[in-house]
């Protein structure tokens, strides 16, 4: 009932939170036909492929939903009215701005602050990030005391997703007990961004491939492509792409993997799978594509960005 109440909204979050929740919230939001407007500080999805990011707000910006960039909130104001008058700074004029809201959403996700501060850990020696509160873990998921573990949200810079918490301690009791060497690799955590458009990755983003393995040392294959689904309904799709970053030479091992479409979790969650046997784009191109699919573009993508070649898919 209070949606329908609303005519306005505003999403704000502060910096490095959780950007994802924002543009879904908006996204849907929009759809249901509310005014809807996202304020970013910086920049959109920190954290993941930036390309990807603007081809995810394109697509929002194209279907409605209006963007604020590079703007902190200063104050929120009830008026007589009833309505909330925001106050902003343009950090591109340095100018105060001010529009008026029914509701103002603040982008916070669960807040999960680690409840670190009564178990006295230091009294033990366990070391913590004193700004987030979180424990300063290795890549077996130790701390700096011996035979005391943390894995999952807790620990410093690792995902805050439950199935990635979940396989870290499974892996680590397989490692208390003996059974095994293996270590969580946090590189190849698939995960999906549920805006309008979804966005689905797995692996290195092409900043980070670029600066882990330098930009000469890696080949990015990529294609503008029309899901089946658009076509009927007669949709834009200039925002669908595919991009595989992969090590340059040999075989080419993928590095990482975006997709922007439609179901783009399920398309992702099935590709993951073999970033963990090592895959390559000879891998890819030897896989034969199930027709009609959105997946099946993964495996015919064969023009790199460095070639310059037009990257749209025609035909079949």
């Amino acid at each position: 009932m209070w949606l329908c109440q609303m005519a306005r909204l505003l999403f704000c979050f502060p910096e490095h939170w959780y950007e994802d929740v924002a543009l879904e919230c908006a996204g849907f939001l929009t759809g249901i036909g509310l005014e809807t407007t996202v304020m970013v500080r910086s920049i959109p999805l920190r954290g993941f492929d930036q390309q990807m990011a603007g081809l995810v707000t394109d697509y929002m910006e194209a279907y409605g939903t209006k963007f604020s960039w590079r703007s902190v909130p200063k104050s929120v104001d009830k008026l007589s009215s009833g309505v909330l008058q925001v106050t902003w700074t343009d950090e591109q004029t340095g100018k105060d701005q001010r529009d008026t809201f029914d509701s103002v959403l603040w982008a916070v996700g669960e807040c999960r602050a680690p409840e670190t501060k009564t178990l006295g850990l230091e009294k033990v020696g366990v070391k913590l990030n004193k700004e987030s509160g979180k424990i300063l873990v290795a890549a077996d998921e130790s701390t700096s005391v011996p035979n005391i573990y943390a894995f999952g949200d807790i620990g410093e810079g690792r995902p805050e997703l439950t199935p990635t918490a979940i396989k870290a301690g499974k892996l680590l009791a397989r490692r208390l007990a003996g059974q095994t060497n293996e270590l969580m690799n946090y590189d190849n955590v698939a995960t999906t961004v549920f805006t309008p458009l979804e966005y689905g990755c797995v692996g290195l983003s092409e900043e980070e491939a670029e600066s882990r393995h330098g930009k000469d040392s890696i080949e990015v294959y990529h294609a503008f492509y029309k899901p089946l689904e658009f076509t009927v309904a007669e949709r834009d799709a200039s925002q669908c792409y595919i991009k595989v970053v992969c090590k340059r030479g040999g075989d080419q091992r993928i590095l990482g993997l975006h997709f922007t479409g439609p179901n783009a979790g399920e398309v992702t969650q099935g590709f993951a799978m073999g970033f963990q046997c090592g895959a390559t784009l000879t891998h890819l191109k030897e896989t034969v594509g199930i027709h009609p699919t959105c997946a099946e573009e993964l495996t015919k993508v064969n023009v790199s960005k460095r070639s310059g070649l037009d990257a749209t898919v025609t035909g079949c």
